[in-house]
């Protein structure tokens, strides 16, 4: 069998997700991640030029987030991210206001405005202190827990976290949908998640079904695998800076613990850093 793209790569994701021919796989993952009541399930779904945000250099990734809407107007944006920048809550809440704001025309009214959904799923824990792999953050008065408006929604989908509830067998793919197709985009890296999956796809779930076929057909394209390992590495490249920018960031926090007289021993339990890398930096 060919190597599959991995999904959780946003240009893989989009390939499968955000693209004209798969609006029945969007519309499916659609319904499982909003956990819709029967009558407002999703049957249709219209792609929207990804294109709607780009307005500074920031903006030019909003190309790979998958922007949709509804029939009754509501706007969707899908983005995955690999690396944690530790900026999504503010990252998020700017790309909801720009999709929201992006449907203001000259001469119409507020109450126009649709509902707009964001859902961030990330490749890293994100909110440490909820169990959840799927939290679901509107806006609601504090003390009464009163909903102002349902025109904000935004989800974070934890991918590391569903994996531990996979592997704890605390969750079914079999039962839940989401987890089904969260569990897809794992399903590059383990076997044992992929066998599981083409069986379901094979005996009760035919978008399930169309959506490997079309994962496994994509992966066979090579101008599709030229972008995928060009965005591959750019990704990695990303990652790698990250890290050398943390590792930058403990050094200093380090350095001033040294100034300040504190020993080796504490120092390593508050920056994680090796006796020796301490003793480096106290003879620079």
């Amino acid at each position: 069998m060919t190597k599959r793209l991995d999904l959780r790569v946003d240009f893989a994701f989009k390939s499968l997700f955000g693209t004209h021919g798969n609006e029945s796989i969007l519309a499916a993952f659609l319904n499982a991640a909003l956990r819709l009541p029967e009558e407002k399930t999703i049957t249709t779904v219209h792609l929207l030029d990804p294109h709607f945000n780009k307005e500074n250099q920031e903006d030019k990734r909003s190309i790979l987030d998958v922007h949709a809407q509804l029939e009754d107007g509501t706007r969707i944006n899908i983005e995955i991210q690999l690396n944690n920048k530790h900026d999504m809550e503010k990252r998020t809440l700017y790309y909801w206001s720009k999709m929201y704001s992006s449907q203001m025309k000259e001469g119409m009214d507020y109450g126009e405005l649709c509902q707009t959904i964001t859902i961030n799923i990330v490749n890293f824990r994100y909110l440490s202190h909820i169990n959840h792999y799927h939290s679901v953050f509107q806006l609601y008065e504090r003390e009464e827990k009163l909903l102002l408006t349902d025109m904000l929604e935004i989800h974070f989908m934890e991918l590391p976290k569903l994996l531990i509830k996979w592997r704890r067998k605390e969750v079914d793919p079999r039962e839940d949908q989401l987890v089904r197709w969260l569990l897809l985009l794992e399903a590059s890296e383990d076997e044992e998640i992929t066998q599981v999956l083409e069986e379901i796809a094979m005996h009760e779930d035919q978008v399930l079904k169309k959506a490997i076929d079309e994962w496994e057909r994509v992966s066979q394209d090579p101008e599709v695998l030229l972008a995928y390992e060009a965005r591959r590495k750019a990704l990695l490249d990303e990652k790698s800076a990250l890290k050398r920018a943390e590792k930058k960031g403990v050094l200093k926090v380090a350095l001033s613990m040294i100034q300040e007289g504190m020993d080796n021993k504490t120092i390593s339990k508050l920056t994680g850093l090796t006796p020796e890398e301490i003793d480096k930096l106290r003879h620079q």
